[in-house]
């Protein structure tokens, strides 16, 4: 399978790359600078141009998005923007995004509303709430699928297992790695077409 990583060098979307890359799959990094990954073919590419955008998913099976809103300052509603922009631009081209923990629910209410979740992560949070609104407004003809990460989610051993769930949180935490492992085993055997689901180890 030829699949094209967005935020190939960040910390889940490098080891959405290096699973891919593990499985035997043909990966195009994409990154703004181009950035060298291992094993991958490199190419800038900014996720906010359209015809960019359209380009890349015309040469391969599966798009993945893999990147965040900036932690650094940065203008969270141009990053959705651009998210908006790349998932309207995939045209058949099955699209994979990297979701956030905060829109998941425990009994009916986003985990982000609820009051002890912690202040310093909030922004984040809404903003990836934001965005799962937006790709499940996407057109029909859009091959979307979104997974969700456990609350917690932080490097460390690929054990190759996990859990799923779909609206609520399936565990407390899981790792990048083993994230990658549940999103090439969708990539590869499709389950969750147009949903979103978590994962948790």
């Amino acid at each position: 399978m030829k699949i094209a990583v967005f935020g190939a060098t960040g910390m889940v979307g490098s080891q959405i790359t290096a699973e891919a890359l593990r499985r035997g799959h043909e990966v195009t990094a994409v990154s703004r600078s181009g950035s060298a990954v291992e094993g991958a073919t490199a190419l800038a590419a900014q996720l906010g141009d359209a015809a960019a955008v359209a380009a890349v998913a015309a040469a391969h099976d599966a798009v993945v998005l893999a990147t965040g809103p900036s932690r650094t300052g940065g203008d969270h509603q141009v990053w959705l923007n651009d998210m908006a922009t790349a998932v309207g631009a995939v045209g058949g081209t099955r699209v994979f995004v990297v979701g956030g923990a905060g829109a998941l629910t425990i009994n009916g209410t986003r985990l982000v509303d609820l009051p002890d979740f912690p202040e310093a992560y909030k922004p984040e949070a809404l903003t990836m709430a934001a965005l799962y609104d937006t790709v499940k407004a996407a057109p029909e003809s859009v091959d979307w699928t979104m997974q969700a990460p456990a609350p917690a989610i932080f490097p460390g051993e690929r054990t190759g297992s996990y859990k799923l769930g779909t609206d609520s949180p399936a565990g407390e935490s899981i790792t990048t790695s083993d994230f990658a492992v549940a999103a090439l085993d969708e990539l590869e055997t499709p389950a969750h077409r147009r949903s979103r689901y978590t994962v948790a180890n």
